[in-house]
Protein backbone atom coordinates (compact mmCIF):
# COMPACT_ATOMS: atom_id res chain seq x y z
CA UNK A 1 0.00 0.00 0.00
CA UNK A 2 1.98 2.96 -1.22
CA UNK A 3 1.85 6.08 0.93
CA UNK A 4 0.42 4.34 3.98
CA UNK A 5 1.85 4.54 7.49
CA UNK A 6 1.42 2.01 10.21
CA UNK A 7 -1.18 2.91 12.82
CA UNK A 8 -1.33 1.39 16.26
CA UNK A 9 -4.62 1.12 18.17
CA UNK A 10 -5.10 1.14 21.95
CA UNK A 11 -8.06 -0.17 23.89
CA UNK A 12 -9.14 3.33 24.75
CA UNK A 13 -9.33 4.81 21.30
CA UNK A 14 -8.92 4.02 17.64
CA UNK A 15 -6.00 5.98 16.31
CA UNK A 16 -7.40 8.97 14.48
CA UNK A 17 -5.15 11.26 12.53
CA UNK A 18 -6.94 14.52 11.95
CA UNK A 19 -10.51 13.32 11.50
CA UNK A 20 -11.94 16.71 10.65
CA UNK A 21 -8.86 17.84 8.76
CA UNK A 22 -8.61 14.56 6.89
CA UNK A 23 -12.26 14.73 5.92
CA UNK A 24 -11.68 18.20 4.52
CA UNK A 25 -8.89 16.83 2.38
CA UNK A 26 -10.95 13.87 1.22
CA UNK A 27 -8.72 11.33 2.95
CA UNK A 28 -10.23 8.06 4.10
CA UNK A 29 -8.99 6.64 7.39
CA UNK A 30 -8.13 2.95 7.26
CA UNK A 31 -9.90 1.81 10.42
CA UNK A 32 -10.57 -1.77 9.39
CA UNK A 33 -7.12 -2.36 7.93
CA UNK A 34 -5.31 -0.69 10.82
CA UNK A 35 -3.55 1.66 8.44
CA UNK A 36 -3.54 5.41 8.11
CA UNK A 37 -2.69 7.56 5.10
CA UNK A 38 0.20 9.95 5.42
CA UNK A 39 -1.28 13.37 6.20
CA UNK A 40 -0.78 16.28 3.85
CA UNK A 41 0.23 19.68 5.14
CA UNK A 42 -3.29 21.07 5.38
CA UNK A 43 -1.95 24.05 7.29
CA UNK A 44 -0.44 25.42 4.09
CA UNK A 45 -3.83 25.51 2.39
CA UNK A 46 -6.22 26.60 5.12
CA UNK A 47 -6.19 30.31 4.20
CA UNK A 48 -8.64 32.97 5.26
CA UNK A 49 -8.12 32.92 9.03
CA UNK A 50 -5.03 34.27 10.74
CA UNK A 51 -3.92 33.44 14.27
CA UNK A 52 -2.70 36.12 16.66
CA UNK A 53 0.95 35.49 17.55
CA UNK A 54 2.61 37.63 20.21
CA UNK A 55 6.24 37.48 21.28
CA UNK A 56 7.33 39.08 24.55
CA UNK A 57 10.51 39.14 26.59
CA UNK A 58 10.09 38.10 30.23
CA UNK A 59 12.48 37.47 33.11
CA UNK A 60 12.77 33.86 34.26
CA UNK A 61 14.16 33.58 37.77
CA UNK A 62 14.22 29.79 37.43
CA UNK A 63 16.48 30.01 34.39
CA UNK A 64 18.41 33.06 35.54
CA UNK A 65 17.90 34.88 32.25
CA UNK A 66 15.39 36.68 30.04
CA UNK A 67 13.38 34.42 27.73
CA UNK A 68 11.00 34.81 24.82
CA UNK A 69 7.37 33.98 25.59
CA UNK A 70 5.34 33.29 22.43
CA UNK A 71 1.56 33.17 22.61
CA UNK A 72 -0.43 31.70 19.70
CA UNK A 73 -4.10 32.65 19.96
CA UNK A 74 -6.88 31.44 17.63
CA UNK A 75 -8.55 34.87 17.61
CA UNK A 76 -7.82 38.50 18.46
CA UNK A 77 -10.17 38.64 21.45
CA UNK A 78 -10.39 35.18 23.02
CA UNK A 79 -12.48 34.38 26.06
CA UNK A 80 -10.85 35.10 29.38
CA UNK A 81 -9.12 32.07 30.94
CA UNK A 82 -8.68 30.47 27.52
CA UNK A 83 -7.21 26.96 27.95
CA UNK A 84 -3.50 26.67 27.17
CA UNK A 85 -1.32 23.94 25.71
CA UNK A 86 2.40 24.49 26.20
CA UNK A 87 4.56 23.78 23.15
CA UNK A 88 8.18 22.85 23.89
CA UNK A 89 10.95 23.35 21.32
CA UNK A 90 13.67 20.93 20.33
CA UNK A 91 17.43 20.91 20.79
CA UNK A 92 19.08 24.15 19.64
CA UNK A 93 15.60 25.60 19.16
CA UNK A 94 13.71 28.43 20.79
CA UNK A 95 10.18 29.66 21.45
CA UNK A 96 9.91 31.53 18.15
CA UNK A 97 10.66 28.37 16.14
CA UNK A 98 9.02 25.81 18.43
CA UNK A 99 5.84 25.09 16.48
CA UNK A 100 5.66 23.07 13.24
CA UNK A 101 4.76 24.98 10.11
CA UNK A 102 1.05 25.76 10.01
CA UNK A 103 0.21 24.83 13.60
CA UNK A 104 -1.07 28.25 14.66
CA UNK A 105 -2.87 28.92 11.38
CA UNK A 106 -4.59 25.54 11.39
CA UNK A 107 -5.61 26.09 15.02
CA UNK A 108 -7.21 29.43 14.09
CA UNK A 109 -9.04 28.00 11.09
CA UNK A 110 -10.34 24.96 12.97
CA UNK A 111 -11.55 27.07 15.89
CA UNK A 112 -13.25 29.49 13.48
CA UNK A 113 -15.10 26.72 11.62
CA UNK A 114 -16.16 25.03 14.86
CA UNK A 115 -14.27 21.75 14.37
CA UNK A 116 -11.95 22.45 17.29
CA UNK A 117 -12.67 23.96 20.73
CA UNK A 118 -10.77 27.19 21.36
CA UNK A 119 -7.42 27.04 23.12
CA UNK A 120 -4.01 28.70 22.85
CA UNK A 121 -0.46 27.47 22.40
CA UNK A 122 2.31 29.04 24.48
CA UNK A 123 6.02 28.48 23.84
CA UNK A 124 9.00 29.65 25.87
CA UNK A 125 12.80 29.46 25.57
CA UNK A 126 13.99 26.40 27.49
CA UNK A 127 17.65 26.06 26.54
CA UNK A 128 19.27 22.77 25.46
CA UNK A 129 19.10 20.76 28.68
CA UNK A 130 16.17 18.48 27.88
CA UNK A 131 13.83 20.58 30.02
CA UNK A 132 15.44 19.92 33.40
CA UNK A 133 18.12 21.51 35.59
CA UNK A 134 21.32 20.18 34.06
CA UNK A 135 23.24 23.25 35.25
CA UNK A 136 22.56 24.72 38.69
CA UNK A 137 20.56 27.92 38.37
CA UNK A 138 19.12 27.09 34.93
CA UNK A 139 15.97 25.10 35.67
CA UNK A 140 13.62 25.05 32.70
CA UNK A 141 11.24 22.58 34.38
CA UNK A 142 10.82 24.89 37.37
CA UNK A 143 10.07 27.68 34.89
CA UNK A 144 7.26 25.59 33.37
CA UNK A 145 5.82 24.53 36.72
CA UNK A 146 6.26 27.67 38.79
CA UNK A 147 6.57 30.70 36.49
CA UNK A 148 4.40 29.89 33.49
CA UNK A 149 1.16 29.93 35.55
CA UNK A 150 1.86 33.52 36.65
CA UNK A 151 2.74 34.64 33.14
CA UNK A 152 -0.43 33.08 31.75
CA UNK A 153 -2.61 34.72 34.39
CA UNK A 154 -1.08 38.11 33.64
CA UNK A 155 -2.23 37.67 30.04
CA UNK A 156 -5.79 36.63 30.88
CA UNK A 157 -5.22 32.98 30.02
CA UNK A 158 -5.95 29.90 32.13
CA UNK A 159 -3.14 29.71 34.66
CA UNK A 160 -2.86 25.91 34.63
CA UNK A 161 -1.98 24.48 31.18
CA UNK A 162 -4.36 21.65 30.34
CA UNK A 163 -1.86 20.01 27.98
CA UNK A 164 1.71 20.02 26.78
CA UNK A 165 3.13 19.21 23.36
CA UNK A 166 6.63 19.20 21.97
CA UNK A 167 8.93 18.17 19.13
CA UNK A 168 12.13 16.13 19.50
CA UNK A 169 13.80 17.28 22.75
CA UNK A 170 10.54 19.09 23.38
CA UNK A 171 8.66 15.79 23.07
CA UNK A 172 10.95 14.36 25.76
CA UNK A 173 10.27 17.50 27.82
CA UNK A 174 6.51 17.32 27.32
CA UNK A 175 6.45 13.75 28.65
CA UNK A 176 8.66 14.77 31.58
CA UNK A 177 6.40 17.75 32.34
CA UNK A 178 3.35 15.46 32.24
CA UNK A 179 5.08 13.19 34.75
CA UNK A 180 5.87 16.12 37.07
CA UNK A 181 2.30 17.38 36.90
CA UNK A 182 1.01 13.89 37.77
CA UNK A 183 3.44 13.68 40.69
CA UNK A 184 2.17 17.04 41.97
CA UNK A 185 -1.41 15.81 41.88
CA UNK A 186 -2.27 18.21 39.02
CA UNK A 187 -2.26 15.84 36.03
CA UNK A 188 -2.50 17.12 32.49
CA UNK A 189 -5.56 16.39 30.41
CA UNK A 190 -3.27 15.35 27.53
CA UNK A 191 0.36 15.23 26.40
CA UNK A 192 1.45 15.15 22.75
CA UNK A 193 4.97 14.08 21.73
CA UNK A 194 6.10 14.52 18.12
CA UNK A 195 9.29 12.62 17.20
CA UNK A 196 10.31 12.63 20.88
CA UNK A 197 14.01 12.38 21.75
CA UNK A 198 13.84 8.90 23.25
CA UNK A 199 17.17 7.14 22.88
CA UNK A 200 18.07 3.55 23.63
CA UNK A 201 21.57 3.99 25.11
CA UNK A 202 23.48 6.29 27.43
CA UNK A 203 26.41 6.20 25.01
CA UNK A 204 24.32 8.06 22.48
CA UNK A 205 22.50 10.34 24.90
CA UNK A 206 25.78 11.38 26.55
CA UNK A 207 26.81 13.14 23.33
CA UNK A 208 24.02 15.68 23.95
CA UNK A 209 25.71 16.77 27.21
CA UNK A 210 22.28 17.34 28.72
CA UNK A 211 22.62 15.01 31.72
CA UNK A 212 25.35 14.71 34.32
CA UNK A 213 25.51 10.93 34.14
CA UNK A 214 23.67 7.77 33.16
CA UNK A 215 21.82 7.63 36.49
CA UNK A 216 20.36 11.10 36.07
CA UNK A 217 19.24 10.32 32.52
CA UNK A 218 17.61 6.98 33.40
CA UNK A 219 15.86 8.64 36.35
CA UNK A 220 14.31 11.27 34.09
CA UNK A 221 13.94 9.47 30.74
CA UNK A 222 10.22 8.98 29.89
CA UNK A 223 11.04 5.69 28.15
CA UNK A 224 12.33 4.26 31.43
CA UNK A 225 9.60 5.78 33.61
CA UNK A 226 6.43 5.15 31.63
CA UNK A 227 4.37 4.27 34.70
CA UNK A 228 5.00 7.72 36.20
CA UNK A 229 2.74 9.29 33.59
CA UNK A 230 -0.08 7.65 35.56
CA UNK A 231 -3.36 7.95 33.65
CA UNK A 232 -2.41 10.98 31.52
CA UNK A 233 -3.74 10.53 27.95
CA UNK A 234 -0.77 10.36 25.57
CA UNK A 235 -0.48 10.96 21.84
CA UNK A 236 2.76 10.16 20.00
CA UNK A 237 3.82 10.58 16.36
CA UNK A 238 7.13 9.61 14.71
CA UNK A 239 8.43 9.05 11.20
CA UNK A 240 9.68 5.59 10.33
CA UNK A 241 12.91 7.09 8.98
CA UNK A 242 13.42 9.16 12.13
CA UNK A 243 16.47 8.47 14.28
CA UNK A 244 14.14 8.21 17.31
CA UNK A 245 11.78 5.61 15.83
CA UNK A 246 13.23 2.70 17.83
CA UNK A 247 12.75 4.46 21.15
CA UNK A 248 9.30 5.65 20.08
CA UNK A 249 8.19 2.15 19.15
CA UNK A 250 9.35 0.83 22.51
CA UNK A 251 7.51 3.64 24.29
CA UNK A 252 4.36 2.76 22.35
CA UNK A 253 4.63 -0.88 23.38
CA UNK A 254 5.10 0.03 27.03
CA UNK A 255 2.74 3.00 27.39
CA UNK A 256 -0.08 1.93 25.03
CA UNK A 257 -0.90 5.58 24.25
CA UNK A 258 -4.33 6.76 23.22
CA UNK A 259 -2.95 7.87 19.86
CA UNK A 260 0.15 6.30 18.32
CA UNK A 261 1.19 6.98 14.75
CA UNK A 262 4.28 5.91 12.84
CA UNK A 263 4.45 6.62 9.14
CA UNK A 264 6.86 7.59 6.36
CA UNK A 265 9.05 10.54 7.23
CA UNK A 266 12.23 11.70 8.89
CA UNK A 267 13.16 14.05 11.70
CA UNK A 268 12.10 17.42 10.35
CA UNK A 269 9.33 19.87 9.61
CA UNK A 270 8.06 17.95 6.58
CA UNK A 271 6.86 15.19 8.91
CA UNK A 272 5.92 17.52 11.77
CA UNK A 273 3.62 19.72 9.71
CA UNK A 274 2.00 16.65 8.18
CA UNK A 275 0.74 15.43 11.55
CA UNK A 276 -0.51 18.84 12.72
CA UNK A 277 -4.20 17.97 12.05
CA UNK A 278 -3.90 14.76 14.05
CA UNK A 279 -2.17 16.49 16.95
CA UNK A 280 -4.85 19.18 17.03
CA UNK A 281 -7.63 16.60 16.99
CA UNK A 282 -6.04 14.79 19.92
CA UNK A 283 -5.60 17.99 21.93
CA UNK A 284 -9.06 19.23 20.98
CA UNK A 285 -10.62 16.06 22.32
CA UNK A 286 -9.13 16.81 25.74
CA UNK A 287 -9.61 20.60 25.83
CA UNK A 288 -11.66 21.74 28.85
CA UNK A 289 -15.14 22.80 27.79
CA UNK A 290 -15.39 25.50 30.44
CA UNK A 291 -12.66 28.07 31.07
CA UNK A 292 -10.53 27.48 34.16
CA UNK A 293 -9.00 30.30 36.21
Amino acid sequence: MAGLGKALVSRRSLLVAGAAGATTAGIALGAASGTLPVLTALAEAVGGVDPVIRTERVRSTARGTDVDLVTMLPTELPDRNLPVCLFLHGLRGNARRAAPTGLAKTLAKRVADGTLPPFAFVAVDGGDNYWHENHVGDNSMAMLLDEIPRWLGQRGLSTEPFACAGVSMGGFGALLYARRRAELGRPLSAVAAISPGLLMSWREMSTRRAFKNNHEWTTLDPLRNVEKLARTPVGIWCGTEDHFIEGTRKFIRLAKPEVAYTGPGGHGDTFYRGVVPSVLDFLGKHTPTTPRP
